[in-house]
């Protein structure tokens, strides 16, 4: 079961907000709906579901409905229709009482702009959350001092939040969201109000202190390049429908729509679009125990290409064959590939090695790249004019040209 499971969630701002709704449902756009309801449709039919410890970025531009999403989690907006789930219990049906503890011990929010109390420290700040728990003073306190510690305050508790730069007054939001040890973190916007250095380094530190702490977190952004770095996965909003859920690579490789398509297309796909993606699944690989020359060459034939990769019985890439030397073998009557095995010539890389990485290792190289997972096991071969076609943002069949006439 998932962390969060968000079942057909309809938000809707109006006094006819149940006209709007009904309105929605039989496929009014979200613009008519205003002009004969003034009600305003912030969420349309959201269903998507969020696993424990992931980071879930929703993005879209302003005005797409991701705030208004986001904030009913913890419910500050009242959600029209639907469900949410938290570990199988609905949100949306929860009593004052299960709400207050919701939000208390389970989960936690980071705003755009800080939300920080001035008139308290740094220390107090943080301890904010476990004071509204009834926790005592020098409990509260002391777990304030270790958060404080892990987002890189230490020595600034007994400051006043307006002492402190931006991006120090986001560690301490942050610290005191971290303090309560909720399972979510719902982070709306929080890095968007700072500088672009300081928000690369928010960034990093949270990606960081997400590798230690392994929160379920909500993060919510316009900004691509920042969804990109952080998110796990990715939901996209456009007037408040979702319309593509997937990780940076699926998106930027198949985009839904051309709404999608126009998002992603000035990203340096080269950072993003890793081995995987790239690699040839159908290698024609042989198996050294078993296959001899002949089955070599009809391959490669059928293939169009002059080289096969070689696997054991267990799929553990040994190298490559090329098919002069299959056909030397073949003239000896000899089956024993293993004398014409090309070993240790390519380098070994993890489906998750992005294209930019991809290139360098193909320099003075002939051979395709093996892709193998942890035990070494073939997924793949990723080829040079592949690479280069993601690199340089040619199509591949360009490529191809460009090489066979020597300008590569």
């Amino acid at each position: 079961m998932s962390k969060i499971e968000v079942k057909d969630l309809y938000l809707i701002f109006g006094s006819k907000h149940k006209q709007a709704l009904e309105l929605v449902k039989e496929g009014m756009s979200k613009d008519k709906v205003l002009e004969k309801t003034k009600c305003t449709v912030a969420v349309k039919d959201a269903n998507f579901s969020i696993e424990q410890g992931e980071i879930f970025v929703v993005m879209g531009l302003s005005g797409s409905g991701k705030s208004s999403l986001i904030r009913c989690f913890n419910r500050l907006n009242e959600p029209t229709a639907g469900s949410i789930l938290l570990d199988g219990k609905d949100v949306i049906k929860m009593n004052d009482d299960q709400l207050r503890q919701l939000r208390r011990t389970e989960m936690s929010m980071v705003f755009q702009h800080f939300g920080l109390l001035p008139h308290r420290s740094v220390l107090a700040n943080t301890a904010f959350g476990l004071e509204i728990q009834g926790v005592p003073e020098a409990e509260s306190y002391e777990k304030a001092r270790e958060m404080i510690k892990t987002v890189g305050l230490e020595g600034y508790e007994d400051m006043m939040t307006g002492e402190l730069s931006g991006g120090m007054q986001q560690r301490v939001g942050l610290a005191r969201a971290l303090t309560t040890n909720p399972e979510i973190l719902l982070m709306d916007e929080a890095f968007s109000a700072l500088d672009p250095l300081i928000r690369t380094n928010m960034q990093d530190e949270l990606i960081e202190l997400q590798r230690k702490l392994k929160k379920t977190i909500v993060f919510i952004t316009h900004d691509l390049d920042e969804a990109l770095k952080l998110g796990d996965r990715i939901a996209i909003l456009k007037d408040g429908k979702i319309v593509q859920i997937g990780t940076p690579e699926e998106i930027l490789v198949n985009p839904a729509d051309d709404y999608v398509r126009a998002f992603v297309e000035n990203v340096d796909r080269s950072m993003i679009v890793t081995a995987s993606s790239l690699m040839f699944k159908n290698t024609g690989k042989l198996i050294l125990e078993k296959d001899g020359p002949s089955l070599a060459l009809r391959r490669m034939r059928e293939m169009g290409v002059n080289r096969l990769p070689v696997v054991d019985r267990e799929n553990v890439f040994l190298g490559f064959v090329r098919d002069n030397d299959v056909v030397e073998l073949k003239k000896k009557d000899d089956r024993d590939l293993k004398k014409i095995l090309i070993s240790d010539v390519m380098p070994k890389v993890a489906p998750d090695t992005p294209a930019a990485d991809l290139l360098p290792l193909f320099i003075d190289k002939q051979l395709p790249l093996p892709v193998v997972d942890d035990d070494g096991k073939l997924l793949g071969v990723a080829v040079h004019s592949s690479v280069i076609a993601e690199v340089t943002g040619r199509d591949r069949e360009e490529i191809i040209e460009i090489k066979n006439s020597g300008g590569l």
